[in-house]
């Protein structure tokens, strides 16, 4: 790292300590001596073991399941560190959770997205760094600065490699909201798309009706932001293997993976799921399907960038 006149520190909680180790090491640092529990009522207790007055200091953590506890997690350090004089303090969250309430669907829907936006805030926040959102939009919630980097580059760059030749590929848009992701993921490849045409009857529910493209015969790549309960990505996988495709692979940025998600995915035509570690995956999760691509590289140069104020929307 580059003297900047003050410390740059790293500080992880307890959602994915193992990246951000990996974005420490990266930047040539260890991670900041500090300890996130719980008392035994459930309040979350934040112990800080080293000086930070004056400090640069970034906070690692994704508010993954536990969500709420997580969250809390996250406000109680950045408050933490603000009464303990940190000179700026940015949370990198690489998964912001609550990110689909970013609307009001129906009469009388909370914005959960933009009250975390407002909480994170409130706590002391200057500036947050996350990755694909799950509606741009959200950016706007904050009046702090917002980094907000895309996941696509990376998985781009693995099929790259894995499929040198890619005559036989096409990718796959799950549904009608992800063609401008699946679109600008194809250009990386230098590849057709296909969209799924689907309606959904009840959340995380989905009905397949129409398939746009051709998929026969074909190596298909699905693409999204997030796969949670996978209902959607499995039952995508499904039509295209009934309609022809040849090999079926899927992809995301986070890896939620909740509910009936790894069963479901066991019982799918998918032959290799890849995600970004954004998102810890327990170990009894990781089936042989799945495949994790680290972000600490892309994470520790924004960080790098932002302690040193230069560019980092280069990155994007």
């Amino acid at each position: 790292m580059i003297n900047h006149g003050k410390d740059v520190k790293i500080f992880a909680c307890n959602a994915n300590p193992n990246l951000a180790a990996k974005i420490a090491k990266e930047l040539d640092l260890k991670v900041g001596n500090a300890e996130v529990s719980m008392f035994s009522d459930g309040e979350i207790s934040v112990n800080i073991y080293e000086t930070v007055r004056g400090s640069d200091v970034f906070i690692v953590q994704s508010t993954s399941n536990p969500v709420n506890d997580n969250l809390m997690e996250l406000l109680i350090m950045i408050d933490a560190f603000k009464r303990a004089s940190a000179s700026r303090i940015t949370a990198v969250m690489p998964y912001f959770g609550y990110a689909r309430q970013d609307r009001k669907s129906k009469a009388r829907d909370p914005i959960s997205a933009k009250l975390v936006a407002d909480l994170i805030t409130a706590a002391g926040a200057d500036r947050v760094l996350t990755m694909d959102l799950h509606a741009a939009q959200i950016q706007g919630f904050f009046n702090i600065p917002v980094d907000h980097l895309l996941g696509g580059t990376y998985l781009a760059q693995y099929y790259l490699e894995k499929f040198p030749q890619r005559s036989d590929l096409v990718v796959v848009s799950p549904d009608l909201g992800s063609v401008t992701r699946a679109r600008n993921f194809a250009s990386k490849l230098d590849v057709p798309i296909a969209i799924i045409d689907k309606r959904r009857p009840k959340p995380n529910v989905a009905e397949v009706m129409n398939i746009i493209g051709d998929i026969k015969d074909k190596k298909v790549i699905l693409v999204d932001d997030m796969i949670d309960t996978a209902g959607t990505i499995t039952h995508g996988a499904k039509a295209l293997a009934e309609r022809g495709a040849k090999e079926v692979y899927a992809c995301c940025t986070h890896g939620v993976l909740s509910g009936p998600a790894m069963e479901r995915i066991s019982d799918s035509p998918i032959k290799e799921l890849v995600t970004l570690d954004t998102i810890a995956i327990p170990e009894e999760k990781m089936i042989e399907k799945i495949k994790t691509i680290s972000v600490a590289p892309l994470f520790a140069e924004a960080i790098r960038r932002i302690y040193c104020d230069g560019s980092v929307s280069e990155l994007f």
